[in-house]
């Protein structure tokens, strides 16, 4: 035997015994079901939060109320899990992600479509115009030229009010302003009232006089004379929300509004309401329950998306609410930036 044909036989032998080495390394690597397991487990979690958004306790820092604000958005981690189990060609993470998928689309798939329909008796907006708006003339002008006929605005100073007035007195002869709230109308206006949101809450609030309360007001009633009828418009701005690291999601001011405000709704004689203003959170929120369980928003029935109204510059919450009840939305709409931190907000109603 010559020297090449003992190294030929010698890795011959080599390549024997190398063989049963990988086909035990290939057995032993887990099959397609048990790999990956480390994505399932949060792809169910993720499910089983968007599941059960309505159990998370709000003791500690508002928790639910914080996940429910930002719901929509927990559908971004589906395609980073998807990605995930591709890469690992993992077969359970990929089925733990039909609960979450089917989950989300249950919650929103409806507001992937356009829901609108053309036509309509009346249209209503609402706007935060920003107490550090630069150009509340431009927003004013911008504002009479959407073409509605009931314009709701919040966040009104003193300084910018006068601007507001003289600019929108063309397109609307009638208007009331209640404190930092005011609406302006094509149509006649009557009944008009603040609304107690409980704002100055605390054991010196019954001390104050009703001109200093109404200075800082921040919700209005009145009655809106149409062809069809009386239609009873409420304009609010709650408080604001905040996060940080002592409080969590701090919203006392605010759930103690959304439940005064829901109480006068529920005691409106008139079957035909509408709610325009900023709420400072979304509709999913467990703390708008009271108006909520009387109201339906016209984004869910008629608009097309989410709607986002805030920050302005780009977008991520619907805090800016159209409500109704009585009547039927059949549009739904963001209007252009004016300069504010919100975007106004738009709807067609009918009778």
């Amino acid at each position: 035997m010559t020297p090449a044909d003992t190294a030929h036989t010698g890795q011959g032998a080599a390549g024997r015994r190398e063989a049963p080495g990988r086909a035990a390394r290939a057995d032993s690597r887990p099959g397609p079901w048990r790999r990956g397991l480390v994505l399932a487990v949060p792809a169910m979690l993720l499910g089983l939060v968007m599941l059960l958004h309505a159990k998370i306790p709000n003791r500690i820092g508002n928790l639910g109320s914080l996940v429910e604000t930002f719901l929509p958005w927990f559908g971004l981690f589906v395609p980073v899990l998807l990605a995930g189990a591709l890469w690992r060609r993992s077969a359970s993470a990929a089925a733990a992600l039909l609960l979450p998928v089917t989950v989300w689309l249950n919650l929103f798939g409806g507001l992937l479509g356009d829901k609108s329909r053309p036509g309509g008796d009346l249209t209503v907006a609402a706007h935060n115009v920003g107490a550090g708006n630069p150009d509340p003339a431009g927003a004013a002008r911008a504002l009479a030229a959407s073409g509605a006929d009931v314009l709701a605005l919040v966040e009104l100073t003193e300084q910018a009010r006068g601007t507001y007035e003289k600019e929108l007195a063309k397109a609307y002869p009638y208007h009331t302003v209640q404190g930092t709230v005011g609406l302006w109308s094509e149509l006649p206006l009557s009944d008009t009232r603040p609304v107690d949101i409980r704002t100055d809450y605390g054991p010196l609030a019954d001390t104050k006089p009703a001109d200093v309360k109404l200075a800082y007001n921040r919700a209005l009633r009145t009655t809106v004379a149409t062809k069809r009828g009386p239609l009873a418009v409420y304009v609010a701005h709650l408080g604001s929300a905040r996060v940080n690291l002592t409080a969590g999601f701090w919203t006392d001011s605010r759930d103690r509004g959304a439940q005064a405000l829901g109480e006068a709704v529920a005691a409106e004689r008139n079957e035909r309401v509408v709610l325009l203003g900023d709420l400072n959170g979304t509709t999913d929120d467990r703390a708008f329950a009271a108006i909520t369980s009387r109201l339906r928003s016209a984004q869910d029935v008629a608009g097309h998306g989410f709607g986002f109204s805030w920050p302005a510059g780009f977008p991520v919450v619907r805090i800016d609410q159209i409500l109704v009840r009585g009547v039927k939305a059949e549009s739904s709409w963001v209007l252009p930036a004016t300069g504010s931190d919100h975007l106004p907000v738009a709807a067609g109603i009918s009778w």
